[in-house]
C-alpha cells in the first residue's frame, strides 16, 4: 500500500469554523442593532452617541469589530495563499493585510473608548 503525504497547511476545517463563528457574532450584533435602533429611534447625533456611550454597548461594538475583522482576515488572507503564487509578493500582502487589520482595531479602540 503506498501512503501518500499530504501536504498543505491542514487549517481548513478550523478557518471554516471559525468564520462561521464571527458571521454568527455579527448577525448576533446587526440584529441587537436593529432592535436598538426600532425601540430608541435615534434622529440626532447626541442620540446616537449616548446609544453608544454605554459601556456594554461599546463592549458588544468591540466585540462585532473583532469578529468582522477576523472574519476579513480570514477571507483575504485564504485568497493571497490560493492566488497569488510568488512568495515575496505573497508575504508583503499577509504582512500588509495584517498589518491594517491590526490597525483596524486599535482604531476601534480608540473611537469607542476615546483613548
Amino acid at each position: 500500500m503506498i501512503k501518500r503525504k499530504l501536504v498543505g497547511a491542514h487549517y481548513g476545517f478550523g478557518d471554516w469554523l471559525l468564520q462561521r463563528g464571527t458571521a454568527l457574532v455579527m448577525a448576533l450584533y446587526a440584529t441587537l442593532i436593529l432592535v436598538i435602533m426600532a425601540v430608541v429611534q435615534p434622529s440626532t447625533y447626541l442620540e446616537w452617541r449616548g446609544i453608544f456611550d454605554n459601556r456594554v454597548m461599546a463592549f458588544l461594538t468591540f466585540i462585532y469589530l473583532v469578529a468582522l475583522f477576523w472574519h476579513a482576515w480570514i477571507g483575504v488572507r485564504d485568497i493571497w495563499l490560493d492566488y497569488v503564487k510568488n512568495t515575496g509578493v505573497r508575504l508583503l500582502l499577509l504582512m500588509a493585510t495584517l498589518a491594517v487589520t491590526i490597525g483596524y482595531t486599535g482604531w476601534a479602540v480608540q473611537i469607542l473608548w476615546r483613548v
